[in-house]
């Protein structure tokens, strides 16, 4: 990688890296690692990162770094953000390997630029303490925390893992799915995963699926965003909720 090229860890890493030099201009890529395209935009940001040796790169697991990517109000991935500071210069939201080429050029040969627009969108200060749960009177076994999660998963014919509520998601991609459901009429229960850390963990795990949301159907993992939406669209998703 090179070392231009950086892989956000959290909100800290990410305030430090921008405020090195509030005159650099700085890509921010949002990505997941189950979005096909975001596999071919990987390599070009990677590329790109070797021609614009001057620009700073942040690669952003949109998922994983949700307060980052809510205060870009990122909804799908990939989708890039270029910065000189806190100003805005562009956006795109999609595999446009040829835009965001073209978005790069143009602020490399100028100099003097027009910005979009001037904000202060950044994510919001890491919190000094880390949200966690009311600790438990005693730490649940593995044995115990398998039994909760398949009785999580069994609560209701299709129950969704998610990132707040349906009525407040907490990510873009929470709210995308709650918004398929709701448009399919399909009924569901839901948890909110960032109110346990033991579910969150332990559903990666158990499900071997290391992103949120997840929907289970009868008690089975049917995927994230991607392939409930690619079910919707073959009509899948309605024969299995039958």
């Amino acid at each position: 990688m090179t070392t231009n090229l950086h892989n956000v860890s959290n909100t800290t890493h990410f305030q430090d890296l921008l405020s090195q030099d509030l005159n650099r201009i700085s890509l921010i890529y949002f990505w997941a690692p189950w979005a096909e395209p975001c596999k071919q935009m990987t390599e070009v940001v990677t590329e790109l990162s070797k021609k614009y040796t001057a620009y700073l790169f942040l690669q952003v697991e949109a998922e994983e770094q949700d307060e980052i990517a809510q205060s870009f109000d990122i909804e799908s991935v990939p989708s890039f953000i270029l910065l000189r500071g806190h100003v805005l210069l562009g956006r795109i939201s999609g595999a446009d390997a040829a835009g965001l080429t073209q978005l790069l050029a143009k602020h490399a040969s100028s100099p003097s630029y027009q910005p979009l627009s001037h904000t202060n969108q950044k994510p919001a200060e890491a919190p000094a303490e880390l949200p966690s749960t009311a600790p438990k009177a005693e730490a649940e076994s593995p044995e115990e925390l398998e039994k909760r999660l398949w009785s999580l998963m069994n609560q209701r014919k299709v129950v969704l893992f998610m990132k707040g509520s349906p009525d407040t998601p907490r990510c873009g991609f929470s709210r995308k799915i709650v918004g398929i459901l709701e448009e399919q009429k399909i009924d569901f229960a839901h948890f909110d995963i960032l109110t346990d850390e033991d579910v969150r963990q332990g559903l990666k795990k158990l499900n071997d699926w290391p992103t949120f949301p997840q929907l289970i159907i009868n008690g089975e993992l049917v995927g994230g965003l991607d392939i409930v939406q690619e079910m919707v669209d073959t009509g899948e998703l309605k024969e299995m909720i039958a």
